[in-house]
């Protein structure tokens, strides 16, 4: 059985009457093409071109068979735009992992109800958590994360900073008063973060300025942090976003821009390529793209509109893990892993 690919070779020759000018249109090497076509006739068990001192002829078996190889290359063709036309369709059911603070607030926003409207085949689902889940593996397909990517193989963005302050209740600021300073709350009962937030930045800065400070309670979310907070126990950081939308919570120290942390949108490096993805036979490249490129273009400003005082940032450069920017200008990124020692 021959190899429908070398009929491509074949076909450039009898259109242009040299190997050489076969090759440039194919951009491949002269050889190639003479090796193919070679392989062919051994394949077919006939000659199908002769050589000339002006070039190549097609032979008897060559003129033949030439209708007949370009019915084969334009049902190919058509078979190619079939596939990419299906797989380019916009459907399916996109997976999207957040924080668990960040979750309901998307899901309550302007953004998603923007975009069903324009995409109404595409379904977005959100995961709500604050440990981070694997991209690609059938957990998740787009991450918002409010840390920088450990993983190698993410690309993505840094969307917005968020602003983080401190908040107690209404009851715990009656009985001990506000703050005037970050040193201060040395002095008082605070509500910490554990499990997968017991890195976080507003963790290590809280044990940084406080580490005589009476823990009251551990949460490992912002969810599991809220109750604590409003019940009086003690005071916490907390973002911005979360805590001026908490009636029984106050603001009692701005720390300004010295605690703002970033948030990126991720996907995994594979789902530029054509192929299935993650968890859905059915959910196109194409599909992960436009809802990436949506949440990442539109959603900083949605968020920015409903959330308040979401941030646009500059790209940085981070060390010693390696963000390869996509583009001058951008604050796109590619996240390829520790440098090699």
């Amino acid at each position: 059985m021959f190899d429908w690919n070398d009929l491509k070779y074949f076909l450039a020759v009898a259109q242009h009457g040299s190997t050489l000018s076969a090759a440039k249109s194919l951009r491949v090497n002269q050889s190639t093409v003479h090796r193919r076509i070679q392989e062919l006739e051994r394949q077919l068990g006939c000659a199908l071109v002769s050589r000339h001192p002006t070039g190549y002829r097609l032979t008897e078996m060559g003129e033949h068979i030439r209708a007949r190889a370009s019915r084969v290359e334009a049902a190919a063709a058509d078979f190619e735009r079939a596939v990419s036309a299906k797989s380019s369709e916009l459907k399916g059911t996109v997976k999207i992992t957040c924080p668990e603070a960040l979750g309901p607030r998307l899901i309550a926003s302007r953004l998603i109800e923007k975009f069903n409207a324009r995409y109404p085949d595409v379904r977005v689902e959100f995961v709500m958590s604050d440990k981070i889940l694997a991209l690609g593996s059938g957990d998740a397909d787009i991450a918002i994360r409010g840390k920088r990517p450990v993983e190698s193989g993410l690309v993505g963005r840094k969307i917005a900073d968020t602003p983080w302050a401190v908040f107690a209740s209404r009851s715990y600021v009656k009985r001990h008063g506000k703050i005037e300073s970050p040193a201060q709350i040395d002095h008082h009962s605070v509500v910490v973060f554990a499990g997968p937030l017991s890195d976080h930045p507003a963790a290590r800065m809280l044990k940084t300025i406080a580490p005589n400070a009476q823990v009251a309670a551990r949460a490992d979310s912002i969810a599991a942090l809220l109750p604590s907070v409003k019940s009086g126990a003690g005071i916490a950081l907390m973002p911005v976003v979360v805590g001026k939308n908490e009636k029984d919570l106050v603001k009692i120290l701005d720390l300004g821009s010295g605690m703002a942390t970033p948030v990126y949108l991720l996907t995994h490096r594979t789902c530029g390529e054509r192929r299935a993805f993650a968890h859905s036979s059915t959910l196109s490249s194409s599909t992960l793209r436009t809802c990436a490129r949506f949440f990442r273009r539109g959603g900083a400003n949605a968020a920015e509109a409903r959330q308040r005082r979401w941030v646009r940032s500059e790209p940085q450069t981070c060390t010693p893990d390696r963000f390869v920017r996509a583009g001058p200008g951008t604050d796109q990124f590619s996240f390829m892993g520790p440098r090699p020692m």
